[in-house]
């Protein structure tokens, strides 16, 4: 995963680079409908809102949440340890454990090359509180099998071996390298684990380096052997599934685990560490290589299922949002500061709430700081104000709607709340968050916004503290007890993701000015559509020489219209419970939708006016070139931006101004400067507009309403030049070698690659496409997975992705993987003895067909999801396609043979013309033969 400074913060440990609670005797728990001590049968004990939860005799909890609407079932088990538990010399071990546990078990040996047959969309997450493991998968009862199987058996089978670990920890000794390489995000660990003293929430979840590296393989067993066992485990299934199917397997696969007996060794105590009372402002400061600075303000504050958590919420959003928030305001609005952000901890016991501020070089660290820690002072004379309060209320209540209408999110976010102790805390924060008052707002900042619990500044003798009590997190069962939650939400239809079946029901047409529309109504879960928009303008000569106008002018659109304001746009689009994105590059904008039936047509005709009548505010623009700055400048010395604005000036060179250029950090970073507000105002008047525009609309709408309104918005605007697409032609390029040194940075970039002379409807592109995806584009079983991260442990990120084009006989073939500077050479040696065994021996029939029924299931999955679809059918309409191309392709790919595969890749993928780009600290670090 990305460990950007707040990402770190707000993602927890996954196994895929590609991102908890204790049983009954030492957790407080809602009291349970008592279950018979004999059989093996689930016993309903709660529904809420369309989610029922059982119970087996051993101890494990089961939820079910249906959603026919959904051809897709999710299974997701949580364990409730996770990084509180650790104990000295253990820091990370929940961690490296969750990435043991793919390492195979006793009736699944291979557990990634079962992921990848199956289709499934999979990973492992690791954070303070819990660990979970999950795989989405296509709906059939087959595959429901599998997956409980699969579980079951990693529950008391999985073998934790120690060959296991001396590969695995490397891997995951490399992921925390990932995370040193970032300086926001150590600044955040440090900042953590000054302002806690005792409690484990200070520690990283990523652990210490050398507990990485030393944990004996015997403590990872007891962890196991532990905590890794029913009673102290959730299962939750949603999706598309038959009820009495998934109970019968359920009890099947689960039931005749024992529950085990939690005395001496074995029992699992309530963490009894408590953080005492802070009691004076604390510091820390970290020098490190870097290119932006960052100044980050750390308050503790309650647990996320106290009372007052939810007023927390809502002040993280007045402080944090943009660009009302107060923050942004005061720092980026005066230019004190490129970003901010404000964001709670939401954990089982109290947990912390972080203000960020991200500082250019040239500017002064020591103003921001000043200015964040006045602003949040201000709040004394200046409470939030209801229309403060009710914006960050609607903007919440927005993300949580239109989260219940995914059954695969709910499924997957549920693990963190079953990890403050009950599933139930996530309903029932949603209904405090609405019954939130600016005196709430106000009383909680006032109690836990004050400089002795703040983790800033110095310790100053005072003679009178005035210090902030944090209360102790609620017995849970007062909260939760008769608590029945909302009506649940009306489901979908079931929905077959095949190409015939969804061609079969979309419409398509085209209005007078050339846009084209595609429409697919479907009844979905909540009623939720999303909907595609992209524009496409310019040519070769009216796209030159643009620098960065292009993408500014995209950039600028959500940024006010002649009616509205920023933040009233901000504001309309929560109330309306939609989410916005619009953005753009050279020739292209698109803007994406999700949102429900009821609220589209008021949602498309805002964003009719987003795209069609701009303001393009000096404000808003100098506010977008500083952010636009700050986010290139903190790339400059990062190995992996390094790498690949390298890598693609090599494979793609083509001459300064041109459309499909690529500048380097400092000449992205002079465009920046040297746009203005009238170059950008010049390039939508010159050349935006919809003649050359495609839409499609996904989900449950009336189709009749949503073609007028398109047609209203979209019909009569018309682009002022024509469109003509910018080709890019084949080139020939020569072997490269690059190794660029990134100095201070504890991870390294590598990438390989070659330009090929093929199109996506080529005779050999399927071939190409399933080689690829059998060398690196698979789960961790492709073969450069299973050698450079399996075998060796070289790499927590590694694999190779397609480039395919849909016009020009230009395609390219990426290998890249992320490593210690000090295992350069070992990772290429490996990368280029398994690239020539590919090439020289080609794929066994066995590892073709499981390719075939994996990479075919996992198209299935894609389409399966809205959103996806949405765009897939926005670019068939540019591409001139109907899904009969898809049904095509996927037919190709299920006749391929072994032969046809060895020859495809072959013929377009020669490693004499690999270019190879390398970043790291080489001179440092250097690496080992």
């Amino acid at each position: 995963m990305q460990r950007n400074f707040f990402l770190a913060a707000l993602t927890a440990l996954c196994v895929n680079a590609a991102p908890a609670t204790a049983p009954a005797t030492a957790q407080q728990r809602a009291p349970r409908a008592a279950a018979p001590v004999a059989g093996p049968h689930l016993m309903k004990v709660v529904s809420v809102e369309g989610i029922t939860e059982y119970s087996l005799p051993n101890g494990l909890r089961v939820l079910f949440f249906p959603d026919p609407s959904k051809p897709t079932t999710t299974v997701n088990i949580i364990y409730f340890v996770g990084s509180r538990h650790e104990g000295y010399g253990e820091t990370g071990m929940a961690h490296l454990f969750e990435h043991i546990l793919f390492k195979g078990s006793k009736k699944h040996p291979n557990i990634p090359q079962e992921l990848t047959e199956h289709g499934a969309d999979p990973n492992g997450t690791t954070w303070f509180d819990r660990t979970n493991f999950y795989e989405t998968f296509p709906a059939t009862n087959a595959h429901l099998d599998w997956a409980l199987d699969l579980e079951a058996d990693r529950m008391v089978n999985s073998f934790v071996r120690k060959s296991d670990l001396d590969t695995e920890m490397t891997v995951v000794r490399n992921e925390y390298e990932l995370g040193e390489n970032d300086p926001g995000g150590v600044l955040l660990d440090r900042t953590l684990a000054t302002a806690y003293l005792w409690h484990n929430y200070g520690k990283s979840t990523i652990g210490a380096r050398s507990d990485i590296e030393n944990v004996p393989i015997e403590r990872l067993q007891a962890w196991y052997h532990k905590y890794y066992k029913p009673d102290n485990a959730m299962l939750i299934i949603s999706g598309k599934f038959d009820d009495a199917t998934a109970k019968r397997l359920v009890e099947k696969k689960f039931a005749s685990i024992p529950r085990p007996e939690r005395n001496g060794a074995n029992r699992i105590y309530e963490t009894y560490t408590v953080e005492p009372t802070q009691d004076g402002e604390r510091s820390v400061t970290l020098r490190r290589v870097g290119d932006v600075q960052v100044v980050t303000a750390v308050y503790h504050v309650p647990a996320g299922s106290h009372q007052d958590f939810a007023a927390v919420e809502i002040l993280s959003q007045v402080l944090g949002s943009e660009p009302a928030g107060r923050l942004y305001k005061s720092l980026v609005q005066t230019k004190k500061a490129a970003r901010v952000s404000a964001f709670a901890f939401q954990l089982k016991e109290p947990g912390t709430l972080v203000l960020t501020a991200e500082v250019r070089k040239e500017d002064s660290l020591d103003s921001a700081a000043a200015t964040l820690r006045q602003t949040i002072e201000d709040l004394k004379a200046n409470p939030a104000t209801a229309e403060e309060v009710e914006r960050a209320r609607v903007n919440l209540i927005k993300n949580i709607e239109l989260t219940l209408n995914s059954s695969e999110r709910v499924g997957l976010q549920l693990s963190e709340w079953a990890a403050m102790g009950d599933w139930r805390l996530m309903f029932i924060n949603r209904d405090r968050i609405r019954k939130i008052t600016p005196a709430d707002v106000q009383r909680v900042a006032s109690a836990y916004l004050k400089p002795s619990n703040v983790t800033v500044g110095m310790f100053i003798p005072t003679p009178n503290p005035d210090r902030s009590e944090i209360p102790a997190a609620p017995p849970i069962a007062s909260i939760v007890a008769g608590y029945r939650g909302d009506s649940a939400l009306a489901v979908g239809e079931a929905f077959d993701p095949s190409p015939a079946n969804i061609e079969s029901r979309t419409t398509r047409s085209t209005l007078p000015n050339g846009f084209k529309l595609a429409l697919l109504p479907k009844k979905t879960r909540g009623g939720t559509v999303s909907a595609q928009i992209t524009l496409r303008f310019g040519s070769q000569a009216t796209l030159s020489n643009l620098g960065a106008t292009p993408q500014l002018a995209a950039n600028m659109l959500l940024r006010g219209t002649r009616t509205h304001t920023r933040q009233q746009l901000k504001d309309e689009f929560d109330k309306l419970k939609t989410r916005v994105n619009v953005g753009g590059t050279m020739g292209t904008v698109t803007a994406s939708v999700e949102t429900t039936g009821v609220n589209l047509p008021a949602a498309l005709k805002l964003l009719g006016e987003v795209l069609r009548e701009p303001a393009f505010d000096a404000k808003e623009f100098a506010e977008l070139k500083q952010e636009e700055l700050s986010g290139i400048e903190q790339q400059k010395s990062e190995p992996e931006t390094v790498a690949f604005t390298a890598f693609q000036r090599v494979m793609s060179p083509w001459p300064k101004g041109d459309p499909h250029y690529t500048p380097t950090i400092d000449e992205q970073i002079a465009d920046l400067n040297a746009a203005q507000p009238e170059s950008v105002r010049k390039l939508y008047n010159d050349l935006y507009g919809a003649s050359n525009g495609q839409m499609a609309v996904v989900g449950d709408f009336d189709g009749a309403q949503v073609t007028k309104i398109v047609t209203d918005i979209f019909g009569d605007w018309k682009s002022p030049q024509p469109f003509q697409r910018v080709p890019s032609p084949y080139k020939d390029i020569a072997a490269t070698n690059l190794s660029i040194e990134t100095p201070d940075k504890a991870n390294a970039m590598f990438l390989s690659g070659v330009n090929m002379n093929i199109r996506d409807d080529d005779p050999d592109y399927a071939a190409i496409v399933l080689g690829n995806y059998m060398l690196g584009g698979g789960f961790l079983n492709s073969r450069l997975a299973a050698r450079i991260r399996q075998k060796e442990g070289l790499s927590y990120g590694v694999g190779s992705f397609l480039i395919g084009s849909s016009w020009d006989k230009n395609s390219e073939y990426i290998a890249n993987a992320i490593y210690a500077p000090e295992n350069a050479t070992r990772l290429e040696v490996a990368y280029v003895e398994e690239m020539n065994r590919a090439l020289k021996d080609g794929f066994t029939a066995e590892e073709v067909q499981k390719a075939k029924e994996g990479y075919l299931q996992s198209r299935q999955v894609q389409r399966a999801q809205d959103g996806s679809l949405a765009r897939s059918l926005t670019n068939s309409l540019y591409l001139g396609r109907t899904l009969q191309f898809d049904a095509n392709f996927e037919k190709q790919v299920s006749k391929l043979t072994p032969e046809q595969i060895a020859s495809a890749i072959r013929t377009y993928i020669d490693p004499d013309k690999f270019v190879t780009v390398k970043a790291g600290d080489f001179a440092r670090k250097k690496p080992t033969s």
